[in-house]
């Protein structure tokens, strides 16, 4: 017996795509994309950024991924420059070629911008009120006395936005002044997270009040009804997140399908969804947006005081990330002690001026954004060279990691007694 049209279709065929999104982004992507492609399922195995790219390095022989996904632009290059991502032109219309001073577009064609995000900090209205915190605006007021252990982080080791987070500062601001502005922060920081996602629950919760996270966290939040609210510094970024096809994808088709979807009006639309909340990179997908909603296409301020380097970043981030766990994440008590005696000794001298405490103050903030490298070490062979083991620690990068985390601990305790000695003299 013949077998009926419906019984002789073929079963859908798998799309796999590696991303660092959760499943609250995702879920009403993959919904939409399977509604409008009944041929195709998707697959999403969720890692975060540098996981997901170490996978890639790591299977690249017996690759079993069509797609990579996710926000962090310098992810990209890293793919692009081991030949792990195949060429693909979209079919899309409407995109420009930039959104602020930012390429949306790989030039060579390797990987697409889908959406666009910005960096800064969100932070929970009832929270704020019962602690009375104002609303900040800038990086700095994050260093203010009242934010003192209010502020969470994810680890930049550990999340490709916050790493994101840190360069835009360190390119804003420069080297020296960037890493003072972070540490003087980072005195105020509750903990430092593993993942992303940690950060926008914590403050979603109230277990925080305030958190340096990528804009979409607060804008989906914010939707879902938690009382948050969210601001870009004027020291920040707007970048494309983007999607690119794996070098011999195993369903290729399958991948540039999922790629002109996300790129099509109805994947731009899907962006809006209250779980979502991306910026669309087709301008006028914003025509359907919320009232309120930010749209870089018109405002050009967002981003527009920092010309964001990927090949900078790139030679660098796991320098700088290595530097942040060893002289933050796993110097934070110290850290915090050290910025508490400061707040103490401050708080004394605005009662009662000593000139030599306001110089040993000085001197203990100085001692907290001492740095063991220069900007130009860091992107040296001999640094940047030491970190280029993969899951393999070099000797050398262990030496160093060994030498950031003593000079972290001495220049702590010695901010810490030069701030108390200052506090002495002013009670």
């Amino acid at each position: 017996m013949a077998l009926a049209p419906a019984a002789r279709a073929q079963a859908p065929t798998r799309v796999t795509v590696v991303t660092s999104f959760s499943k609250e982004v995702t879920d009403p992507i993959r919904k939409a994309f399977e509604r409008a492609h009944p041929a195709f399922t998707l697959e999403v195995q969720n890692r975060n950024t540098n996981a997901g790219v170490k996978y890639l390095q790591e299977t690249r022989a017996n690759n079993q991924v069509d797609l990579f996904w996710a926000s962090a632009p310098d992810a990209f290059g890293v793919l692009k420059a081991d030949k792990l991502l195949e060429k693909y032109t979209p079919k899309a219309e409407g995109i420009p070629k930039n959104v602020g001073a930012f390429p949306i577009n790989d030039p060579d064609g390797y990987y697409s911008g889908f959406a666009a995000s910005g960096y800064g900090i969100m932070w929970n209205t009832r929270y704020a009120r019962a602690h009375k915190l104002p609303d900040p605006k800038e990086w700095e007021d994050l260093e203010k006395p009242v934010y003192y252990d209010h502020v969470s982080i994810a680890a930049p080791s550990r999340s490709g936005t916050t790493h994101l987070t840190l360069e835009t500062i360190l390119q804003g601001e420069g080297w020296e002044k960037g890493w003072r502005t972070l540490k003087a922060m980072a005195g105020n920081f509750h903990g430092v997270t593993e993942r992303s996602f940690g950060v926008p629950e914590q403050v979603n919760s109230g277990q925080v009040g305030l958190g340096i996270v990528i804009d979409f966290f607060a804008f989906s939040a914010e939707a879902s009804g938690y009382p948050v609210k969210f601001v870009y510094p004027s020291v920040t970024t707007i970048v494309p997140a983007n999607i690119a096809l794996v070098a011999n994808a195993p369903n290729r088709a399958g991948g540039q399908a999922f790629i002109d979807f996300l790129l099509s009006p109805e994947g731009q639309e899907v962006l809006l969804e209250p779980s979502i909340r991306r910026l669309p990179v087709n301008p006028a997908t914003y025509a359907k947006a919320p009232a309120g909603y930010p749209n870089p296409f018109k405002d050009t301020s967002l981003g527009a005081k920092v010309k964001f380097d990927v090949a900078v970043s790139d030679k660098r981030t796991d320098v700088v990330d290595t530097l942040f766990d060893q002289l933050v994440t796993f110097q934070l008590e110290p850290l915090k002690a050290a910025t508490r005696a400061i707040h103490e000794a401050e708080a004394g001298l605005a009662k009662k001026d000593d000139p030599k405490a306001r110089a040993l103050v000085a001197e203990a903030r100085d001692l907290i954004a001492a740095m063991p490298i220069t900007a130009e070490e860091a992107v040296s062979p001999e640094i940047a060279g030491a970190f280029k083991g993969g899951k393999q620690k070099t000797a050398r990068q262990a030496e160093l990691e060994r030498a950031w985390a003593a000079f972290a601990a001495e220049k702590y305790a010695a901010a810490k007694a030069k701030a108390e000695e200052a506090g002495k003299l002013v009670k």
